[in-house]
Order: C-alpha cells, then sequence, then structure tokens
C-alpha cells in the first residue's frame, strides 16, 4: 500500500513542488494538502494520513501546536509529523521534536532526501541522527531543565543496562556504535532500546533523546 502523505504548508507554490516530487513516487500518495495548523486537523482527521509534512511558522496555528495535537493523548489515527524548517537550527524544532514529530527536514533538502525521510518516518523510525538531536538540544539548552528537578519516576522503570543504553542514544551514537562501547552486540543493542522506548512511551530514538535531556539524565554539553 501506498504511503499516504498530507502536505502542510503555507506556501502553496513550496506544497506544489513537494507535491510533484512525492507523486513521482509509486509508493508516495498525497492525499491532500493544509494551510495552517487547524486546516491541518480537519485534514488528519478526514483523510487519515500516515505521514504529515507540517510546516512551523504558519499562520491561525504554527506547527508546533498542530503537531501536538495530532500525536498526542486521543488522537485520531496513526499519523507521524515529519517537520520542515528553513533554518538548520529553528528554536522552533526543539519544540516540535517535544510536542512528537518523529523528526526534521529543512526545506532546501535534496528530492531523494526528503522522499527517503517520508518512508522512515512511515516505517515508524525517527528521520533524523540523534547527534542532530543532540546538537538542537544543547544550542536551546536555555529551554530545558537545569537538571535539578526530581527524576521522573518513569526512569525507574529501566535496568541499569537501559540507563546506559539511554545515555549513549542521547549522546548521538548508533547501535553499532554502542554495541562497541558495551561490548555487546548490535542485536542486544536494539533489544535494549526497544525495551527503553516501550517502558518509557517513547516513540522513536528522538524522543528518547529528548526524554534524556528533559530528565536531567544527560546535560546539555557533556560528553
Amino acid at each position: 500500500m501506498a504511503i499516504r502523505v498530507l502536505l502542510v504548508d503555507d506556501q502553496p507554490l513550496l506544497r506544489t513542488g513537494f507535491r510533484m516530487i512525492l507523486e513521482a513516487e509509486q509508493d508516495i500518495a498525497v492525499v491532500g494538502e493544509a494551510g495552517d495548523g487547524l486546516q491541518a486537523l480537519d485534514q488528519v482527521r478526514a483523510l487519515q494520513p500516515d505521514v504529515v509534512l507540517m510546516d512551523i511558522r504558519m499562520p491561525r496555528m504554527d506547527g508546533v501546536e498542530a503537531t501536538r495535537q495530532i500525536t498526542g493523548p486521543g488522537r485520531d489515527g496513526p499519523a507521524k509529523v515529519l517537520v520542515l524548517t528553513t533554518f538548520d537550527l529553528d528554536e522552533y524544532v526543539v519544540e516540535a521534536l517535544r510536542a512528537g514529530a518523529s523528526g526534521f527536514l529543512l526545506k532546501d533538502a535534496p528530492a531523494n532526501e526528503l522522499v527517503q525521510a517520508i518512508r522512515v518516518v512511515a516505517a515508524g523510525e525517527a528521520m533524523l541522527a540523534p547527534s542532530i538531536t543532540r546538537r538542537l538540544l544543547d544550542k536551546y539548552s536555555a529551554h530545558l531543565p537545569s537538571g535539578d528537578e526530581p527524576v521522573p519516576d518513569t526512569l525507574h522503570t529501566l535496568t541499569e543496562r537501559e540507563v546506559e543504553v539511554l545515555k549513549l542514544v542521547a549522546r548521538g551514537l548508533s547501535n553499532a556504535e554502542i554495541a562497541a562501547d558495551l561490548f555487546v552486540s548490535e542485536t542486544t543493542v536494539k533489544t535494549h532500546v526497544g525495551h527503553v522506548l516501550t517502558k518509557l512511551g517513547l516513540r522513536d530514538r528522538v524522543q528518547a533523546a529528548v526524554y534524556a535531556y528533559e530528565s536531567g539524565l544527560v546535560r546539555p554539553g557533556a560528553q
């Protein structure tokens, strides 16, 4: 079945360009468009897309709030959100990731990257490398907790090894790098990552990295 995509951007020309790129792919179908966050919510309910390609800065309702409502509790469908941004380090991207986005993509990214990002997010994976997430969080550390706050109860559900893995995920290490660091197999690391996501109720590695920062487990700028 084709991946159903909803395009959300307040610039019609950009939506047209994205549509042309995506509709050239046999496994992707653009099912609708929206010019702001409110229209996006209506379209998500009506069209049930798999992936929402979401601009951040829009009139009426921005992409962060729309993302929060699409991916939050009581959502109507399984839509994943891939955020679009004009700038490599847009402060709103951090908020969008917190709100539940599965990653972000620059608007000037090559067409093949856009297509691949849609496929990766549709498969339930994080589109961006955890190292990019860490760079974002480090830059906007002023928006994050100081680390003096109480440790969330959910963190205590993890085993000691799972906490180690979570820290390494937040540092931007791949499964292969984590395996080498902990002297275990990649399969074992993948199992640990899966347990971390399940126990913490997280969608992907991006949200795991955000959680590690917000819980104080990893400090901005720490190695």
